[in-house]
């Protein structure tokens, strides 16, 4: 069964209790969402839901070489129709991209540890204007070592320390390293 607008404002909304000094940052999408529109679409160009996955092994990181943007982010990518759960999304996401058993993967939480709301530029090449990602990640452990890469949306994939991860990605890393419990 696809994730509806409803399944998306559920979790928005366990986040924002969670995190509510961001309500105001999410506003807009609260907004959006509240009137409906099909946003686990990626053809939805007033918005539409992505997700990431931050994986945690230790005190280290996996991120990926992004083909299209050319820089360092989490694994993540667009909503399938077949996804279940956002957190199912991630899952598939980061298992596609980095080849990590999905066995070895364990949630940190049920809750994402970001919400991030931002433009994203046209990418003519895929006939997408510019838009507007609602990118939802979550937290998940392992033990597990990347496997064979996706190659055709990564360049590669590595663990980071925190404090590089930090600096190549953002603030989001912290809440991935200090919110999980360990692996099995």
């Amino acid at each position: 069964m696809a994730i509806s607008d409803s399944d998306i404002s559920s979790v928005l909304s366990a986040y924002i209790e969670r995190y509510p000094d961001e309500a105001a940052l999410l506003s807009e999408p609260v907004q959006l969402l509240s009137r409906g529109g099909g946003f686990a679409s990626r053809r939805n160009f007033r918005m539409h839901v992505t997700v990431g996955a931050l994986l945690v092994r230790g005190d280290e990181i996996l991120l990926v070489e992004h083909l299209a943007y050319g820089i360092t982010l989490q694994p993540g990518g667009h909503l399938e129709p077949t996804d279940a759960t956002l957190i199912d999304a991630a899952v598939r996401e980061l298992t596609e991209e980095t080849g990590v058993d999905p066995g070895k993967i364990f949630p940190a939480s049920q809750t994402p540890v970001y919400i991030e709301y931002g433009r994203v530029p046209a990418r003519p090449e895929k006939d997408e204007p510019e838009h507007h990602h609602l990118d939802i990640g979550y937290s998940f452990v392992t033990d597990a070592d990347v496997g064979r890469i996706q190659e055709s949306e990564v360049r590669g994939a590595a663990w980071y320390l925190l404090a590089e991860a930090e600096r190549l990605v953002g603030h989001r890393m912290a809440r991935a390293v200090s919110a999980p419990a360990r692996a099995g």
